[in-house]
């Protein structure tokens, strides 16, 4: 026993493709929300203890700067040796800003998950419209 079809006319069938490509989107939207909201609350914590080690590491870099410009200011003149300390520093920080600058560029910030779901989307939208 097969049961009847039901003909729809073009504009009901245009009507119900838009309306489940808009409540796809909508879900697309909510799913890159929950996913940004979910790596963002995992990465509090640590981010937090990083911080907090930066800025101690930060105050034992400039102890041992100071250090290094009076084992320095022993054999030379102070300004002499606070110069090539902070030459040495300045070399340093330009390499490590460039190289984290090329590593930076390289990262992906969409979610995979996401993308591959929008991909499936595009696909079906495209069965749907043929």
């Amino acid at each position: 026993m097969s049961t009847p079809q039901v003909q729809r006319t073009v504009p009901e069938l245009l009507g119900n493709i838009v309306e489940n490509l808009q409540q796809i989107i909508r879900s697309e939207f909510t799913l890159a929300k929950v996913e940004i909201q979910e790596k963002a609350s995992a990465a509090s914590k640590p981010a937090t203890a990083l911080g907090a080690g930066f800025l101690l590491g930060l105050y034992g870099l400039g102890f041992l700067l100071l250090a290094a410009v009076y084992a320095l200011s022993s054999v030379m003149p102070a300004g002499f040796a606070a110069l090539i300390v902070g030459g040495v520093l300045a070399i340093v920080s330009v390499a490590l800003v460039t190289s984290s600058v090329k590593r930076l560029k390289s990262l992906r910030p969409a979610s995979d998950k996401t993308i591959q779901t929008l991909k499936e989307d595009v696909q079906w939208a495209k069965e749907q419209i043929r």
